[in-house]
This record gives C-alpha cells, sequence and structure tokens, in this order.
C-alpha cells in the first residue's frame, strides 16, 4: 500500500520512528512552565514532537497552518508565533477555520483575508470552502505543505473534523502535502457511539459516514477519510502522532492546557457531554448558548421541575439532572428566564453522551406540551438520518432509539479499528 493510502509517516531516521510511535508506550518529560498531569508524564502533542526533532519533516518546504487557538505548546504560545521566527521551518501563511486563526469570531462567522498583525503573514479564510475553491486557495498561497493543528471535541457535527477533510480532498487537488499533527480526543479514543451518517444528509456538520461520538484523533481520522473516503484520489498525507496518550485519557489526564476551540467549548467538561446535548440545536429549546455552561443547560420557556424528574426516573448511568433555570444573553430566549435542567456528569467512566441526548430528547418531548423540532428538521443533520426524529415523534423510547442504530454501528466500529494509533 502505497504511503499516501497509508498516511503513516516514514520519513526515515528519529523523525519517521517519532511520529509511527504510539502513545502509552513511553514517558515524556514535562516541557518548561508545564506540570504533568495526574502524577504521570505530561502528553507531547504532534506539534511539541516535531519542534523537537528540528521540524525536519518540513524541511526545504513553504509550510502554511491550518489553525486556530488551540494551536499551541505545552507552556501556551501559538504554534505559528513558534515557527514563525525559527530559521528551521519557512513558514509563509496561515488558514483559519470558522471561529478564524486568532478566534476573534462566533459560532457561524470567521475573520476573512487580513495579515496577521503579530507575524505579519497572510492568513486565508478557508471557513466554508471546499474542492477546486479551496484547492486554489492553497495554490494561491504558494505553499509546499498543507499543516493541520487543531484541537478536536470528539462529535461528527463539530465542524473542524470536516475542516480537515476538506483540506484534504484540495490538497490532492492543488498536488500539495498534508501533514496532520496529532492532539488528543478529549473524551478519550475508547469508543465510538451513536448513528452513523446517512450519505443523503451530508452538510458542512457532517461530511461522510461516521459515527456521532467517533472515538477517534484527528490523525487516526486523516488515516481514516485518506483510505476510506479519498481513496480514488489521496493526499500525499502524514501524520505526526502524540507520546504519552492512552485511549482512555480525559483531558485532564493529559497534563495539557485547555484553549476553548470555539466560544460556546468553554471547557472540557462542555465536550463530554457535547455530543449528546447538541442535539438540542435541532429543537425550539436553548442548548445553553449565552450561558456560561453551554450544552450542560437546556431549557425553554414554559419547562418546570416535571423534565429533570422524568430524565431522572431513567436512572442514566454517570449522570445526574438538576431542575435548573437560567436566562441567555444571546442565542435562543435571549434576556428571557426559561427552565429545564442541568446535567451533572458524576461518573464519566460509564457516562453515555449520546444515549443521554436521546434520552432527554425523549423526556422533553413527554413532559413539555411546546416541544417542536426546529422547522428545518435541523435535527436529521445532527444525527444523520430521519429515524431518531420520526422514531421520537412515534412515541419510541431511548432503548428503542439507540437499539435503531447498532447495526450501523458495528460496521463502522470494525472499519474504524483499522485506523487506530493509541493504546490503553
Amino acid at each position: 500500500m502505497s504511503l499516501s493510502r497509508r498516511g503513516v509517516l516514514a520519513a526515515g531516521g528519529a523523525m519517521g520512528a517519532l511520529a509511527a510511535t504510539a502513545a502509552g508506550t513511553g514517558t515524556a518529560s514535562a516541557a518548561p512552565g508545564g506540570s504533568p498531569g495526574h502524577g504521570r508524564g505530561r502528553v507531547r502533542t504532534g506539534f511539541d514532537r516535531l519542534g523537537a526533532d528540528g521540524y525536519r519533516l518540513l524541511r526545504g518546504q513553504k509550510v502554511g497552518v491550518v489553525t486556530n487557538p488551540t494551536g499551541i505548546t505545552a507552556d501556551v504560545r501559538h504554534i505559528v508565533d513558534v515557527m514563525h521566527p525559527d530559521e528551521r521551518v519557512n513558514l509563509t501563511a496561515v488558514f483559519g477555520p470558522e471561529h478564524g486563526f486568532r478566534g476573534t469570531a462566533q459560532a457561524g462567522g470567521s475573520e476573512g483575508r487580513y495579515d496577521d498583525p503579530a507575524t505579519g503573514l497572510p492568513v486565508y479564510d478557508t471557513y466554508l470552502k471546499s474542492g477546486q475553491d479551496l484547492a486554489d486557495i492553497f495554490t494561491a498561497s504558494g505553499v509546499d505543505t498543507v499543516v493541520f493543528d487543531i484541537q478536536d471535541a470528539g462529535a461528527r457535527f463539530y465542524t473542524y473534523i470536516w475542516t480537515l477533510y476538506d483540506c484534504m480532498e484540495a490538497a490532492a487537488l492543488a498536488g500539495k502535502r498534508l501533514v496532520v499533527l496529532d492532539r488528543p480526543n478529549p473524551v478519550t479514543g475508547r469508543a465510538a457511539l451513536g448513528p452513523v451518517l446517512d450519505p443523503a444528509f451530508t452538510t458542512f456538520v457532517g461530511r461522510r459516514e461516521i459515527a456521532q461520538a467517533h472515538g477517534m484523533t484527528v490523525a487516526e481520522l486523516a488515516l481514516f477519510f485518506n483510505a476510506e473516503f479519498l481513496d480514488e484520489n489521496p493526499v500525499r498525507l502524514e501524520v505526526v502522532t502524540m507520546s504519552g496518550w492512552r485511549r482512555s485519557d480525559f483531558f485532564d489526564d493529559t497534563g495539557l492546557p485547555w484553549v476553548p476551540p470555539s466560544p460556546n467549548m468553554p471547557t472540557p467538561e462542555t465536550a463530554l457531554v457535547y455530543s449528546g446535548t447538541c442535539l438540542f440545536e435541532g429543537t425550539n429549546l436553548s442548548e445553553g448558548r449565552g450561558t456560561t455552561r453551554p450544552f450542560e443547560l437546556l431549557g425553554a420557556e414554559g419547562i418546570d421541575h416535571r423534565w429533570a424528574a422524568a430524565a431522572n426516573a431513567l436512572e442514566l448511568p454517570g449522570v445526574a439532572f438538576r431542575e435548573a433555570y437560567f436566562a441567555p444573553t444571546f442565542s435562543k430566549f435571549q434576556g428571557k428566564t426559561v427552565g429545564g435542567v442541568q446535567l451533572h456528569v458524576q461518573d464519566r467512566e460509564v457516562f453515555d453522551p449520546v444515549r443521554t441526548g436521546i434520552a432527554l430528547l425523549v423526556t422533553a418531548k413527554r413532559t413539555w406540551s411546546g416541544f417542536a423540532w426546529r422547522p428545518d428538521n435541523w435535527i436529521d443533520k445532527l444525527t444523520g438520518n430521519t429515524r431518531v426524529r420520526t422514531m421520537i415523534d412515534a412515541g419510541a423510547d431511548t432503548d428503542a432509539v439507540v437499539r435503531a442504530w447498532q447495526r450501523d454501528l458495528s460496521a463502522f466500529r470494525a472499519k474504524r479499528r483499522r485506523y487506530l494509533r493509541y493504546g490503553g
């Protein structure tokens, strides 16, 4: 199998061994300015390992970086600010995704084309660009290699993984090499959960057929995408894996600093529930945007204690629900006091966010007469099918809805195993 199909770095020497090493095979020393997470060696990201090797993988190349505020080192310096003055790497461009390179834009926005004040580098806008349009941007930038380094949240509808997919496809069209620098899946990489996307529901919140909670890192996803979905025109793909990361690690096990990857993903705890409660974007309930606990607070005008009581009666593993009242400062119900629930994850080892999200949809519909789906059936884009919506409308309970996707999920899990690069 060719390098472009495998996507496994085989550059030779120390760098080849560096990128091929799976996490969990050794203990890395803490970088200056940081401390190890939970008593064991800190995780070293793909960028940390690339830099430690003197950027040998990028030598002789004009380099452009697809990144956002999460592209930081262990001592919280941005990778662009680190690489720009370093003579060992020729960084010539930056590509900004949704929310922008420096993170100044809200959901559904970007920063546009500008020159970065800190470095003088040209920043190109990639948001909602794909195919030949994005390939033309890569060509116009003059780069030889596109580097991707963005922290993911572990959910299919978190759009940065589709920015990765679009960049892979566009880099192949433009004849560019693409290097993915890996970072942790903040909610572990233990299991894939939830429905698998039906191709009929392809959007920017789900380009291809993966599970709602994919249980992979961005480098693993890149390998998966290249072999499974881009096999007719694969990109020249190379990945730099982490060291010290285990599949069972939550983000606070890593010793790495957390930077919100988007304005409404403020903490790793947000990411823990997001793959389930983001489904409320497809309803007329608030998903907690405009509060300090987005995706943990859910509600609407007219909801009272009965919803929390119904959800608690299900005795879902690892989570409890508190009757809650809040007034969003923006988005749905801006400035109005609404009632609902707050999720309290009490045992994250057994908590299933997708099952919990379905249970909350079922109980919300049963306990609040005002429940409605968004008129555009956005819920179908989020779940990747019509089945969740139509089954809940028909009165199905949580177990029945979850059973309906198990066959597709099992097939995805089997396919996914070929691309996993970390143990533990």
